[in-house]
């Protein structure tokens, strides 16, 4: 049996992100997407996360297909960015929706610029 890791693509990103100087120290706004067949159901996930840290936000697609939006001001961990993509899984697939991946946006130090 092999025990090679197997790198999952969080994995894969949070390591380019560390490369390119990511400031982990920092809470950051995680963008998590998932998308739904019709808006209803989008609307019905986005009512499950409000709050302090979070935002919610739905918006139609080109195609006809439903795109929700969740931001959640945390540290970018793996552990935390797996945990809280579980949670939303529990939520989005019962509803007919399939998860989208997740991003965060990362400042450029105005040195790096020059």
């Amino acid at each position: 049996m092999s025990t090679a890791f197997h790198e999952d693509s969080s994995t894969s990103v949070l390591r380019r992100m560390k490369e390119g100087g990511f400031d982990f120290a920092q809470f950051h706004p995680i963008e998590f997407y998932a998308i739904f067949p019709d808006e209803e159901r989008a609307r019905m996930a986005a009512r499950n996360f409000r709050g302090e840290s979070l935002n919610a936000q739905i918006s139609a697609r080109e195609d006809g297909i439903w795109h929700l939006q969740i931001s959640k001001v945390m540290y970018a961990t793996h552990a935390g960015i797996g945990e809280f993509e579980h949670d939303l899984e529990s939520i989005v697939v019962p509803l007919g929706g399939k998860m989208d991946g997740w991003g965060v946006t990362q400042e450029v130090k105005a040195s790096a610029m020059r």
